[in-house]
């Protein structure tokens, strides 16, 4: 009676002594579905540049701060899950570029308080959706058990990787 093979198991070639084995393919496919995500990403961002003329990470500052009129650059960083610094960069691009404002408030005269000029509004109205793009969009449609399997498995794989989680702080949009 013979027994079922293990389909997870790598078969070998038999063609001597020294034959490699078959390279199991799992870590290609995942490989290529990274690429699949990542492809996806680029291809949401250049539609945003092309259509509404700015960066994908500027269209979604300016999202946040059209959503909450009146907020900091704290505030935004704290939104966008971004570094403090990154979140003030953003914020000087866009008052450069005429699309949002932002005046002291209160008595605390370091706070400034953003708001979304009429020019902001017309780049809004036009940009395609999702603002924050679209890997954000879609992980927050996934299950939490989902959800929570997926960022474990990612965390052993920055920990395999052995790299410096503050690239986290920036968006997808500026790399």
């Amino acid at each position: 009676m013979s027994a079922t093979p293990d389909p997870s198991a790598t078969p070998a070639l038999s063609t001597g002594p020294a034959a490699p084995a078959i390279a199991d393919d799992r870590p290609m496919r995942v490989l290529r579905q990274f690429r699949i995500v990542f492809n996806a990403v680029k291809t949401h961002f250049r539609q945003v540049e092309r259509e509404a003329g700015l960066g994908g990470a500027q269209l979604w500052a300016l999202s946040v701060i059209e959503r909450h009129p009146g907020i900091g650059a704290t505030g935004l960083a704290r939104e966008l899950d971004i570094h403090q610094s990154t979140a003030s960069n953003l914020v000087r691009a866009l008052v450069e570029r005429g699309y949002v404002s932002g005046s002291r408030a209160g008595t605390d005269r370091r706070n400034v308080a953003l708001q979304v000029l009429p020019a902001g509004t017309d780049i809004l109205r036009r940009a395609p959706l999702p603002f924050a793009g679209v890997l954000p969009d879609a992980l927050a449609s996934l299950d939490l058990e989902t959800l929570l399997q997926l960022e474990r498995n990612l965390d052993r794989l920055i920990a395999q990787l052995g790299v410096d989680e503050a690239a986290g702080s920036l968006p997808l949009a500026q790399l």
